[in-house]
């Protein structure tokens, strides 16, 4: 019988990680300081999995996955991580649900509040999820939206954290397309002290207001964020390498565009000598061997893809820890207005 974890109590102990909202939505809805708790949370709950100790702080509690979107990482993760953390996950295809025959969003999410711990949106407009988080009473995690995918930044922080021992005063450099996964890549630069560095060709700039309310935040941390046409001035002496796909879901008719505009934009060897010499190099995954990176890089001495990929598990496990294990609310009061 495997032994009970020891240690968690304490740096993985559930309802101090998000301040006081019940939802995570977008990293520039929390605070540099809990930013900072979830990255340990999660390092702590790794431990515990590598250990293969037993630790169940969600044991009872029901989380649900609402996708309107394929996923491979963000749905298995997360319900790997409530599977092992003691709870049971729902997947629910916005096919399979009254949604698809008109249901409000309002009534779908008081009904889904009785029944649910928390809910993990996958979605396309960022409007949904924030409709789905002002009607609901439990906790609305963002799984991606066109555009923030805010789990995937904060797992990459505790990537970075990982191979480099700090954040702050690192450069993170992103090459390609301006799109969810670098709005909120700006965002935990800001939160974090980092600086970025995101070269995109024009028109493919990453959010406007995102960027300048995470300027005004950085201003704070000490964090940078500088928005480029040129990739070999972004990469120049960076500590991190970043790209991504460059036809994201739902722009496959504006492929053949995309892939001559980002062409010059590709993550290659070349580029990689004008960062520093023990660099990283990111890719959230899916990849497109061959357009967005080379397949060198990707399998490269340099690349943590696949540590990427592995830390999704450990931060969502951190992220239900600590707001599925708050108090609720009185469910009775689902869907009311004051």
């Amino acid at each position: 019988m495997r032994k009970r974890a020891s240690g968690v109590r304490a740096a993985g102990r559930p309802g101090t990680g998000l301040a006081d909202s019940k939802d995570l939505l977008t990293v520039a809805a929390i605070p540099a300081a809990h930013v900072a708790r979830l990255l340990e949370v999660a390092a702590t709950l790794k431990a515990v999995r590598q250990r293969r100790a037993l630790h169940q702080p969600l044991r009872g509690m029901t989380l649900g996955l609402l996708f309107e979107k394929p996923s491979t990482r963000t749905r298995v993760s997360f319900e790997a991580g409530m599977n092992q953390l003691g709870g049971q996950s729902l997947f629910l295809s916005t096919g399979d649900i009254q949604l698809c025959r008109g249901e409000s969003i309002a009534d779908t999410a008081r009904v889904l509040s009785r029944y649910l711990d928390g809910l993990v949106i996958r979605t396309y407009d960022h409007a949904i999820v924030d409709e789905w988080a002002r009607e609901a009473t439990i906790p609305i995690i963002n799984g991606l939206t066109d555009l923030c995918h805010p789990c995937q930044a904060l797992s990459d922080l505790l990537t970075i954290q990982e191979r480099k021992g700090r954040l702050r005063g690192l450069k993170l450099a992103y090459v390609g397309d301006g799109n969810n996964v670098a709005n909120s890549l700006i965002e935990a630069a800001a939160k974090t002290g980092m600086a970025i560095s995101l070269a995109c060709p024009a028109g493919y700039e990453p959010d406007q207001r995102i960027v300048k309310e995470a300027r005004a935040e950085a201003a704070r941390t000490d964090a940078s964020i500088e928005v480029v046409q040129d990739p070999l001035s972004a990469v120049n002496e960076a500590d991190v390498l970043y790209t991504d796909v460059w036809i994201s879901m739902g722009q496959e008719r504006e492929q053949s565009r995309r892939l001559k505009d980002l062409a010059p934009y590709q993550l290659n060897e070349r580029l990689a000598k004008e960062a520093k010499p023990d660099a990283i190099v990111m890719h959230c995954l899916p990849a497109h061997r061959g357009q967005e990176i080379t397949t060198g890089l990707l399998d490269g001495p340099q690349s943590v893809v696949l540590d990427q990929a592995e830390n999704r598990l450990h931060m969502q496990k951190a992220i239900l820890s600590e707001l599925l294990g708050r108090p609720r609310r009185n469910p009775s009061h689902a869907g009311r207005r004051p």
